[in-house]
């Protein structure tokens, strides 16, 4: 008789209809409590889909209602607050879509006059009100210790618009307005946490709640989203045992390519907690038939904080993809102004890259996971490929010739797709260049291929080694300038392949060695060969 499993929370991102459906809760409730129990103002930042609206819905549950949907969970023995709260939730990444500060003016209005409605905290007001001048009456007529405020990706109306510096202040200043009613009538609030992705100074919030408790590098709260090893393996036994029984593996296995694919998340200062991502997790489970596909990007992987800021900063050079990137633990703690964010905090605030270490105040960043490094590829992709090139390159073109061991055909869809990029921003005018363009095309044309750049072996380092289902691959580039033979370019390149070694210490028999002459004044991969011993 197959066994009935709990229902996964895929997508749920309120509490009490968790709980009440029966759905899967990864019980994080003991932080829930250390928090909840204190009267301060907290502040978390962490990418999209990380379970941040979650979160919030857990605490409203528990501040609105008190224990009533968490029978059976940690906190149920903890708590001991009897009261009940007001509380408001404010979810910002609905303030978006507008191109004057006249439209959000308005948008804000609109949205706090509907929430003050929804609550039934006022009765329904005309639509001429302005609806902050009615949100703070509010918030002033209330007594003391009464009031919960959850403030849910808050930095979304500021990355709409980062990009025009008069529209941005504008939208700053209307949110000042709401902030300094925050601090002003801070007697009310028992508790209030705030979410984002990104912290930035000029939305006046960090200033004017100079009060707020940032814990997003606290290792007391590097698990408080995200699913740790053990966590996975409690809660959703079940469901490992089923993708185990579908895809014909052991457990162990299975355990070993989720964590290769989706684990890896540290948000933490002292680099000891990893935990997965809960989307891909949940989406993997959902239908492990599927394979360890990649659903980052189709989550939020393009945040619009992100997306805006590479328009205005050409970051994403080839050559930078697989270099290791180190940023000041200042840099990731304190806020900044957008316009002088650097982008690897960013990218690491999105999700993009993660900590790996921390000595003393560096820390060193990569990507947490194969899932995200593919991701990372596509963006480098975008940034230096035509749509057109971008799509056969996600279709899977250059994986199938790889896994056919089709070398010619591998290189002409290389060009094909090397005639998409933009030489003006991305010349590529070394061998470096070169080979970082080849290894983006690749990683990020599946999930099942794993690229590495300069792989060493005991004689030297071969400039790419990709490895697929059934092949072993290793490339050697070398850059033809005008005037230099791009036939001797080839031998050269050969007799290093045979000299060093390369692959030798590859499973033989699935070993494709291979030389690639790229001609600059061609602009195209002219000459190639396969090596053999």
């Amino acid at each position: 008789m197959e066994t009935i499993l709990a229902p996964l929370p895929l997508g749920t991102s309120d509490f009490s209809a968790l709980r009440k459906s029966g759905q899967i809760y990864v019980d994080k409730t003991r932080l829930i409590y250390t928090l909840a129990s204190k009267r301060q103002k907290f502040f978390l930042s962490r990418p999209r889909r990380f379970g941040k609206s979650l979160l919030l819905s857990t605490f409203e549950s528990l501040f609105k209602y008190g224990l009533r949907d968490f029978y059976g969970l940690e906190i149920e023995s903890l708590w001991k607050d009897e009261n009940t709260y007001q509380v408001i939730r404010l979810d910002f990444s609905n303030l978006k879509g507008f191109s004057s500060a006249e439209e959000f003016s308005e948008l804000l209005d609109q949205y706090l006059l509907d929430t003050l409605t929804v609550n039934r905290l006022v009765s329904p007001i005309k639509t001429d009100t302005e609806g902050l001048r009615a949100f703070i009456g509010w918030l002033a007529d209330q007594a003391d210790n009464s009031v919960v405020l959850l403030l849910d990706e808050y930095d979304t109306p500021l990355t709409t618009c980062p990009n025009k510096p008069e529209l941005f202040d504008e939208v700053r200043k209307k949110l000042w307005r709401l902030y300094a009613a925050f601090k002003q009538w801070d007697g009310a609030i028992r508790f209030f946490f705030m979410t984002g992705i990104a912290k930035f100074s000029q939305t006046s919030i960090f200033s004017e709640l100079n009060h707020f408790t940032d814990i997003s590098l606290m290792s007391e709260f590097g698990s408080l989203l995200g699913y740790s090893h053990r966590e996975v393996q409690k809660y959703f036994s079940g469901y490992l045992e089923q993708a185990s029984f579908q895809l014909g593996i052991e457990k162990e296995k299975l355990l070993e390519e989720l964590t290769v694919n989706y684990d890896g998340f540290c948000f933490e200062r002292t680099a000891t907690q990893r935990v997965f991502s809960p989307w891909s997790l949940l989406k993997f489970l959902n239908f492990p038939s599927n394979g360890f596909d990649n659903y980052w990007y189709e989550s939020g992987g393009q945040p619009g904080v992100l997306l805006e800021y590479l328009k205005s900063h050409s970051t994403l050079r080839p050559e930078d993809y697989e270099s290791e990137k180190q940023v000041q633990l200042d840099d990731l703690a304190l806020s900044a102004k957008f316009s002088l964010l650097e982008d690897n905090v960013l990218l690491a605030q999105t999700g993009y890259l993660t900590i790996k270490a921390v000595r003393g105040t560096t820390v060193t960043l990569g990507y947490p996971n194969r899932e995200v490094s593919v991701s990372m590829a596509r963006l480098y992709a975008e940034a230096i490929l035509d749509k057109n090139a971008i799509n056969r390159a996600g279709e899977g073109y250059l994986a199938d010739y790889l896994e056919d061991g089709n070398l010619s055909a591998f290189v002409e869809e290389v060009n094909r797709i090397v005639l998409g990029i933009d030489y003006q921003a991305f010349p590529l005018s070394s061998e470096a260049s070169c080979r970082a363009a080849v290894f983006i095309m690749v990683s990020s044309s599946s999930t099942l291929i794993t690229a590495r750049c300069e792989a060493h072996n005991a004689h030297g380092r071969s400039d790419l080694e990709i490895q697929t289902d059934k092949n072993y691959w290793v490339l050697e580039f070398k850059y033809c300038r005008k005037g230099a033979s791009p036939e001797a370019l080839l031998q050269e390149a050969v007799r290093q392949i045979k000299a060093r070694q390369y692959g030798s210490q590859l499973p033989q028999s699935n070993l494709i060695r291979a030389a690639l002459v790229f001609s600059q004044k061609g602009r195209k991969f002219t000459h190639w060969a396969e090596v053999w011993d």
